[in-house]
């Protein structure tokens, strides 16, 4: 841990996007629009994908936060499950539910 292996790695943000399915091959060649990934129901493995349609028209909001509990011998453990929704506000909608031992953690995901 913290060697800078994993997701995203030090400084991931400046680069530049190398899309690792083919979905994600076609969206950065133009030869596809989000539309048609919904028609067709594929699935969205990279959020860079979104990102490229969307960008910056997302907004989140904080559905519903559950708070779940699993019995062990020391007691009870408990942990957060939060659903989120997120969309552009012009008909483009996903919902996304985490679970994490804290609140903030299981929002964003």
């Amino acid at each position: 841990r913290g060697r800078g292996r994993g997701r995203g790695g030090p400084g991931g943000k400046d680069k530049e996007w190398v899309p690792c399915t083919k979905l994600g091959k076609l969206v950065r060649d133009g030869k596809t629009t989000l539309e048609e990934i919904y028609v067709h129901s594929l699935a969205v493995k990279e959020p860079e994908i979104i990102d490229h349609f969307l960008g910056s028209a997302l907004k989140d909001e904080v559905m519903k936060i559950n708070p779940v509990q699993k019995q062990t011998r020391a007691g009870q453990r408990t942990r957060f499950k939060a659903t989120v929704a997120i969309g552009d506000y012009n008909g483009h909608v996903g919902l996304g539910v985490k679970c994490a031992k804290e609140v903030a953690t299981a929002i964003r995901g």
